[in-house]
């Protein structure tokens, strides 16, 4: 099972593009290379195949970089299925994952981040937790986005070893950790990636 996911960036207008392309790019391609894995598109939307297992990381991961900049965020639609073909283009490859991650960012409403896998029980229990979770992620500061992206991007890091790459206290990476709901997020991607094995 593979991932798509599709996104776009939220107030894209309201700030130069240069502040926000090359932190979206620096991101998906720690996922995969353009454009096979990932393309940019239409100034502000985007395109991204991984692994399953790796959506919703990447799904936070990239709402962290993005909401550095102030007033700016992300809508992404995570399509969980098969990939019937793969070209040297994400744009023009296809299968139930493309299907079902375009279907999904249609849909999206007042919940800018949902999952899609053709079965309703685990999309309606994970999207109900996602809601939750962007409850507080919808609410991050560009200061608690830092934190979130640079844990992320260095899970083997202790605390300590952050506070010195931020040139923070070790206290303010607790803090923000906790304000930004970190622990209860990965609780969730947790879930999410025990029940995606049953799909």
């Amino acid at each position: 099972m593979k991932a798509v996911i599709t996104g776009d960036i939220i107030n894209s207008r309201s700030t130069d593009a240069k502040d926000w392309l090359e932190i979206l790019q620096a991101v998906l391609n720690a996922y995969g290379t353009q454009p096979i894995s990932w393309e940019i598109y239409r100034g502000d939307s985007f395109q991204l195949m991984l692994t399953a297992e790796d959506a919703i990381t990447a799904g936070f991961h990239i709402k962290a970089a993005i909401k550095q900049i102030d007033q700016l965020d992300v809508r992404l639609s995570i399509g969980l299925g098969d990939i019937d073909f793969e070209s040297g283009k994400i744009t023009t490859s296809n299968g139930t994952a493309f299907v079902r991650s375009g279907e999904g960012f249609e849909a999206l409403k007042k919940q800018n981040m949902l999952v899609c896998s053709g079965d309703e029980n685990f999309d309606h229990s994970i999207n109900t937790m996602l809601g939750l979770a962007l409850y507080i992620a919808n609410r991050w500061t560009a200061t608690v986005s830092t934190v979130i992206r640079t844990v992320i991007e260095h899970p083997d890091k202790k605390q300590k070893e952050l506070a010195k790459m931020l040139d923070k206290s070790q206290s303010n990476i607790s803090e923000s950790l906790k304000r930004g709901g970190f622990d209860e997020i990965m609780a969730m991607n947790n879930y999410y990636k025990s029940e995606i094995l049953r799909l």
